[in-house]
């Protein structure tokens, strides 16, 4: 078995990581630990020092970016994703907040890359439902709005040249592509398609007339395409992936052409090039980094200078300032450099078949060391649920491995990716297929003889927690016990307390969950807090009071239903979190309480082993 790493070495925020190059190639940045919270800090390039831009004690900066010869991030207040917009220079001096409104989330629209003072945002101000489009001064903060959203529209887009083009308007169930040919013009519909399609814009054609996009019209898995935004139909079909969904597609803003687009494997992010001179600069880097993923992560304006990040299942992050140039591959710094590959667990990707005889991809992360049999085994659901686990680094999964514990994480029907048709077989399964598919996963793994049928845990958070409770409510015995962290427990009171700006999509989640009003029937027979009287087997919840997504009642009414009837509930609530722990001083406590519950419940595995 791996040598015992802290607790607080997988969760513990990352010595430097986020890394950016500024659009003139001077310097580069990146997020590192400031008085236990990420703050922002600035070096020169080839100089070696490192200058802190930002100050702030309370909450990690997670998201910022480079505008110009500024820096731009976003941050809320304790959880609550109301994020505020604030720009400051290279020294960390004249500290703007942009957005200073409060309850009110920014978005970004588009930075204007060729304008040094302006981008263009996103703000719920004037009505918490929908998002403005506003241009601001990111020097000053004057904003001017650029179009009044009648109140439909989820969405905005720009061509090349930062003019706002696009819009997509929704009714609840379809979806409708807007288009005007300049900023005086009104905006016209272009196609209007049910929301279980897709036609998703990745950007404008480089003469500004069409677009690139996602779209799955006529085909289970999303291509590639051009559309013809006059003539409202796809010319071209650019790439396909038989298997699996496209993520998306990169282009070189300074060339003008299509260079890649990318899809996930059931391993690894696969890449198709579209242009031979991006393609043999990748490869040129994966030969210098050859047991590792790459990605290209931010470059400068002139696209000669690329931060690059290599990665696997057992390294979280390295990353490298590449010279396009002179070819040259300089490291700059690893993320979490206290962790030795060598103690680290694989990944490893399965697959198994649901009862249906629906094929279902998984990973399994076994301890190091271990002969893979009769393991105690924590079952992770992903959250989304339309989201997906993928390949890679997962803290939870290498620090339960590094306790003794086999992780399995599937892929159940509604994960994304994998088509449309794996998507739609989960509408208004929640509690039913879709928990059959975890189950039968559960099946497998006993079957096989890897997981131990007396000690088997499910964790998991947001619709991960859900399929906790669902698990101990509608599968009593097969566990022996759960992890609730943010999960739902009543599909009504789950619809009533959504944030605002989710409104305009409350009648496609009637159909993708259930109506409350004509599928009530269905909502009770899977809400769990319901069916609390069948639980018998131990829980801990843990939720954020500040929760925006899942509100803090769906934890409560669980944790009451089950002490009325003298259940075992453990309860930990964090008054400055929302939806998941973000500092991590609450971190460590989360989950020094669910390693000490997962040992109480299944064992210690590394005592078994004589560790």
């Amino acid at each position: 078995m791996a040598p015992f790493i802290p607790l607080e070495d997988f969760f513990k925020n990352p010595e430097k990581t986020s890394f950016k190059i500024s659009p003139d190639g001077r310097y580069i940045s990146y997020l590192a630990p400031w008085k236990n919270r990420l703050n922002i800090f600035v070096e020169e390039i080839g100089t070696g020092k490192p200058q802190r831009i930002t100050h702030d004690t309370v909450r990690d900066i997670r998201s910022y970016f480079w505008k110009s010869d500024r820096i731009l991030y976003l941050q809320d207040i304790g959880g609550d994703e109301n994020f505020q917009l604030f720009s400051c220079n290279v020294s960390g001096q004249d500290v703007l907040p942009l957005t200073p409104f409060p309850k009110v989330l920014t978005t970004i629209i588009d930075d204007l890359e060729d304008d040094p003072d302006h981008m263009i945002i996103g703000l719920n101000k004037r009505d918490p439902q929908v998002f403005d489009p506003y241009r601001i001064h990111i020097r000053n903060g004057k904003m001017d709005l650029l179009f009044q959203n009648p109140g439909d529209i989820t969405d905005w887009m720009t061509d090349h040249d930062g003019k706002l083009r696009l819009a997509i308007k929704t009714d609840g169930v379809n979806t409708t592509l807007l288009h005007r040919p300049n900023e005086k013009s009104p905006f016209k519909e272009v196609i209007t398609i049910s929301f279980k399609e897709t036609l998703s814009p990745q950007f404008f054609t480089f003469d500004n007339k069409n677009i690139y996009a996602l779209s799955n019209l006529g085909r289970d898995k999303t291509a590639l395409v051009v559309f013809d935004l006059n003539n409202k139909k796809e010319v071209e079909k650019l790439y396909e992936n038989d298997t699996y969904d496209l993520n998306g597609a990169s282009y070189s803003r300074k060339e003008k052409k299509l260079v890649a687009t990318t899809y996930t494997g059931w391993q690894k992010t696969e890449i198709h090039f579209f242009d031979p001179d991006f393609e043999a600069m990748y490869k040129q880097v994966q030969v210098s980094l050859p047991d590792y993923e790459i990605s290209f992560t931010s470059h400068n304006k002139e696209e000669n200078k690329f931060i690059v990040v290599a990665y696997s299942d057992r390294n979280p992050g390295k990353y490298y300032l590449y010279d396009r140039a002179t070819g040259k591959l300089e490291f700059l710094a690893e993320s979490r450099p206290w962790l030795k590959e060598e103690h680290l667990a694989p990944m490893k990707p399965v697959k198994y078949t649901a009862r249906d005889g629906l094929t279902i991809e998984g990973y399994l992360t076994l301890p190091v060391g271990s002969d893979g049999k009769n393991l105690p085994t924590v079952v992770i659901p992903h959250g989304g649920p339309w989201a997906r686990d993928v390949w890679g680094y997962d803290p939870e999964a290498q620090f339960l491995a590094n306790r003794g514990f086999a992780v399995f994480q599937m892929n159940f029907r509604g994960s994304v990716g994998f088509g449309r048709n794996f998507w739609e077989i989960s509408f208004k399964q929640w509690g039913r297929t879709m928990q059959d598919d975890i189950t039968d996963g559960v099946r497998f793994l006993v079957k096989e003889g890897i997981a131990d049928s007396s000690r088997i845990a499910i964790y998991g958070g947001s619709y991960g927690g859900y399929a906790t409770l669902a698990g101990l409510t509608f599968t009593p015995t097969l566990y022996a016990c759960g992890v609730d962290y943010v999960g739902v427990s009543n599909l009504f009171t789950f619809m009533n307390t959504i944030p605002p700006y989710w409104k305009p999509y409350l009648e496609m989640m009637y159909e993708m969950v259930g109506d409350p009003r004509k599928d009530s029937a269905l909502l009770a027979a899977a809400s769990p807090v319901l069916h609390a009287d069948k639980i018998v087997r131990p829980l801990f919840i843990a939720q954020g009071a500040n929760d925006p997504r899942v509100n803090k009642a769906e934890s409560d009414q669980m944790v009451e239903a089950l002490r009325k009837r003298g259940i075992e509930v453990e309860y930990m609530v964090k008054d400055n979190e929302g939806h998941g722990f973000s500092n991590e001083e609450n971190r460590f406590d989360f989950y020094r309480a669910m390693e000490r519950f997962l040992k109480q419940h299944l064992g210690d595995p590394r005592k078994s082993e004589g560790v």
